[in-house]
């Protein structure tokens, strides 16, 4: 049987770099190291990125379609601006159908996906905790502010990872790719926002109980408790950052 020749294909490696950057800045922006309205300098990115300015171009043309960054003609990219009332409903809505859909394809929980389940939720709760511990320690510290506020917002990016983390072995549960990448394509919007709530975060009690009901849900006879869980808990996500922050962004 003869092999495959050994050919060089370029368009391929450019596809990896170009992803590989995508990735690189997808972070920079979800991260707040840009914030919003600031302009993206294509030069500047390049050079922290130790790459040419091409693939940073094709990158952002990629991260437009997220609304992520915005192209102004004749200026360049800029971080989008904060999502206002109208979107913020739009997104939660989104949300909800996607994922109470995920739910339901997800069910009936077998043993693996229950125990995947348990695993993520005390991955979710451990990282919980270290929320209430930073932001403690952030409300004590007087003589280095800055050093515990770092500390604070690494604790809060774990915590959203863990979140995320949950909320994905239910997607992939449900065995339908397109959910899974509509969900995918929501995402960035989801954690834009919860960038910009003024109030960070203060639900975690909240968010860790309504997990847990959305486990407890999968491990229960009822076929109809995991959906009617996930609602909840995604209206109940809504509400706290609707409801209770009666001044969104840009309101």
């Amino acid at each position: 049987m003869s092999s495959l020749p050994e050919i060089r294909r370029p368009d391929i490696e450019r596809r990896g770099l170009r992803d590989h950057v995508y990735d690189h800045i997808l972070e920079i922006l979800l991260t707040g190291e840009l914030t919003a309205g600031e302009r993206v300098s294509i030069d500047g990115l390049a050079r922290l990125l130790d790459v040419s300015p091409t693939p940073v171009r094709e990158a952002l043309v990629d991260l437009e379609r997220t609304g992520l960054v915005v192209r102004e003609a004749l200026r360049g990219y800029r971080v989008a601006p904060p999502l206002d009332r109208e979107q913020l409903d739009e997104l939660f809505v989104a949300r909800e159908t996607i994922e109470t859909a995920a739910t339901r394809l997800a069910t009936p929980a077998d043993d693996a996906f229950l125990r995947a389940l348990e695993d993520a939720h005390a991955d979710h709760e451990q990282a919980g905790a270290r929320v209430r511990e930073a932001a403690q320690t952030a409300a004590e510290t007087t003589e280095d502010p800055d050093a515990a506020r770092r500390i604070e917002v690494a604790a809060a990016q774990d915590y959203y990872a863990k979140d995320r983390a949950f909320h994905s072995v239910i997607l992939e549960g449900c065995g339908n790719r397109y959910l899974m990448k509509m969900s995918s394509d929501l995402g960035a919007q989801v954690h834009r926002l919860r960038q910009a709530l003024p109030h960070g975060i203060t639900d975690v009690d909240d968010a860790i109980a309504e997990h847990r009901a959305i486990l407890d849900a999968f491990a229960s006879p009822d076929p109809t408790a995991p959906e009617a869980a996930m609602r909840h808990h995604l209206r109940m996500v809504a509400h706290r950052a609707l409801v209770e922050d009666p001044q969104p962004p840009d309101a």
